[in-house]
């Protein structure tokens, strides 16, 4: 009689776990993630929020003069919502601010955050079009 319970799949592995098989290549490390770019809604929100801080106000204050909800406006700054350029326009009068002010500062941060990525991601690559191997004989 088996000592398994009906109905109950067993599993008999072919070798131990962790080990290859004779004359495998070692194993390679994964490849590091490629850096991500920032959301247009992240670097909004940055600069919002860096704004009313740097102005000492609160986040109640600013919602309140910009007539949107304080949980809105906290989502918004935190790069959770995609707030709609009336709602980006009202937040950003109420810093004083214009709407092109606010875009105009989210485009440098973008600017300065992806030359950043693109620096780091460039360091060593290969400059050909071509990546891969070529054996010669």
């Amino acid at each position: 009689m088996s000592n398994h319970l009906p109905n109950e799949a067993r599993v008999i592995p072919l070798r131990p776990h962790g080990a290859r098989p004779a004359g495998a290549p070692p194993r390679q490390a994964p490849p590091a993630p490629a850096a991500k770019e920032p959301l247009w809604r992240d670097l909004v929100g940055d600069v919002l929020r860096r704004e009313r801080l740097a102005q000492e106000r609160t986040l109640k204050d600013v919602a309140d003069e910009a007539r949107i909800s304080m949980p809105y406006l906290s989502e918004v700054e935190r790069g959770r919502k995609e707030a709609s350029s009336e709602v980006l326009a009202a937040a950003a009068h109420a810093l004083g601010l214009n709407l092109g002010d606010l875009l105009t500062r989210a485009q440098g941060e973008l600017t300065r955050v992806t030359s950043r990525y693109a620096g780091a991601g460039r360091r060593g690559a290969s400059t050909s079009s071509h990546d891969g191997m070529c054996l010669a004989a």
